[in-house]
């Protein structure tokens, strides 16, 4: 699985998939944004690879992606959250493949302030608006020595139906009992906060405005050159969103039969507590045979080539 980390110095090598030049036809698939570089990239090699295989991976959030996949839209889909009674999918009609577990950043745009910590309970009055200023005693608690300035919070979230916003909030729920405004792809936020479309709307979001603040992906928030904060972790230590932290809550989660796992808020001195799974949704069984020889060349080429394509495209694969 992968965990991502932003590379620059690698140029692009041929990568040779064997059976998948063969493929021909066509493969969709929708989902998270999470890992989308990630997919984008092995779409292009596949394509590359496999002249007559039209492959499109599109990202549009969790949220959309399950339901694309449920109305048989696409082949298989990208998730960042578990499939819930709410979503339509009928128990047995789907298989989770784990493929990553990327770091979720809570990303902060702050003058003056380059280096900041935040406890599970305050990020709780945070996105609550409970705390409305960056001066707050509960944020001066977490930053010891550190000068925090009186300016106003702008709380950022996604304003589409969001693995990122479902693990987030998942985390909150685990990590704090102060949280009460529940877990999944979309919550009930204040009036007072501002929305964004995917991450990259988020991370604008939090650019724009000195005293913002929101949760964006790691990749996202490198490219956005965002500053993301330290958070306490089960351990009690502060962590920041780094392949080191992402494997230590990897070593901490345990999978599940139906090859779910969770490392959101695991245990481990040196774990970063919003490390977040990433999965394909596939079928049990396609009506069309040659579909599923598709669908499974893909999952397969993601889980072995896909290991060595994804340190060129700039992430980390590790086992778990």
């Amino acid at each position: 699985m992968f965990v991502e980390e932003r590379r620059h110095d690698r140029p692009r090598r041929q990568r040779r998939p064997g059976s998948i030049a063969s493929l021909t036809g066509e493969l969709k698939g929708s989902g998270a944004t999470f890992p989308n570089t990630f997919y984008q990239e092995v779409v292009t090699q596949l394509k590359d690879e496999a002249k007559g295989l039209t492959a499109t991976y599109n990202g549009i959030g969790s949220g959309a992606g399950k339901k694309e996949f449920g109305q048989g839209l696409t082949d298989f889909a990208g998730l960042d959250s578990l499939v819930k009674d709410t979503d339509g999918l009928a128990a047995g009609s789907f298989l989770y493949i784990p493929t990553g577990a990327p770091p979720i950043t809570v990303s902060y745009n702050l003058k003056g302030v380059d280096k900041l910590q935040l406890s599970a309970d305050t990020l709780a009055k945070i996105f609550q608006r409970q705390i409305k200023v960056w001066s707050a005693p509960e944020i001066a608690t977490d930053n010891p020595g550190v000068t925090l300035p009186a300016t106003p919070i702008t709380v950022a979230h996604r304003s589409d139906g969001s693995g990122t916003t479902s693990n987030f909030t998942k985390y909150l729920a685990s990590a704090s009992t102060l949280w009460k405004l529940g877990s999944g792809d979309s919550v009930a936020w204040a009036a007072d906060t501002q929305a964004g479309a995917k991450n990259t709307g988020v991370a604008q979001l939090i650019k724009a405005a000195d005293g913002a603040i929101g949760y964006v992906d790691l990749s996202d928030a490198k490219d956005s050159g965002l500053t993301f904060a330290a958070i306490k972790n089960k351990d009690g230590q502060f962590a920041l969103p780094t392949l080191e932290g992402a494997t230590a809550a990897l070593a901490g989660a345990e999978v599940k039969d139906d090859l779910s796992y969770n490392p959101l808020n695991a245990a481990g001195a040196t774990s970063y507590p919003i490390t977040a799974p990433t999965f394909i949704l596939v079928k049990p069984k396609y009506d069309d045979p040659k579909k599923a020889e598709f669908v499974k060349a893909f999952v397969k080429y993601i889980l072995t080539d896909g290991k060595d394509l994804a340190g060129e495209v700039k992430l980390k694969l590790i086992r778990a």
